[in-house]
């Protein structure tokens, strides 16, 4: 008796083969040296994600900062478009978004803070007045990556940061 071989079998086989062999992994949790975080200062667009992404790589937000091993200022954003072509009409083409977060944070053993951080982001996109709500929606979606790529890069700089030791007031009495 012959078995037949579904011929979709070998274009994953191939698939998983060339995934593999690229040194493709999924991306997973952020690897943190410290167990809970402080959050203080303005309250972002990203605020939501940010304390999201904390919570799902099991990093508790404390109330209080004598409870963190690690404290993070939130400073501000600054969203901006800017007009980067004009057609020969004078008419605009193409333009170019900036995301800017500042934070910085602190080990809350220290009395001093860490150097002001800064993320850019930026996207351009072609712009035409006779498809003005889909590529309002495309503005949209590109201000959402801006937002999620600062998150995933504030995670990489957190996750430099030695664990701190908590305060005398929670340390276990010896």
């Amino acid at each position: 008796m012959k078995t037949l071989i579904y011929p979709g079998f070998y274009v994953l086989l191939l698939c998983a083969t060339i995934l593999t062999a690229c040194g493709f992994q999924l991306r997973g949790v952020a690897d943190l040296s410290f167990h809970n975080i402080y959050i203080q200062g303005a309250t972002l667009t990203i605020s939501k994600d940010l304390k999201k992404t904390l919570t799902v790589n099991d990093i508790t937000i404390v109330s209080s900062p004598e409870k963190a091993e690690l404290m993070l200022e939130l400073i501000s954003e600054s969203p901006e478009k800017r007009i980067l072509s004009l057609s020969g009409k004078g008419v605009v083409s193409e333009y170019e978004l900036f995301y800017r977060v500042h934070f910085r944070v602190r080990d809350p053993s220290s009395e001093t803070w860490e150097a002001v951080q800064t993320i850019e982001e930026r996207r351009d996109y072609s712009f035409d007045n006779t498809q003005l709500l889909a590529k309002e929606g495309e503005e949209l979606r590109l201000n959402n990556d801006m937002h999620a790529d600062a998150v995933r890069e504030i995670m990489r700089r957190l996750s430099v940061h030695k664990a701190g030791t908590p305060r005398a007031a929670e340390q276990p009495n010896s």
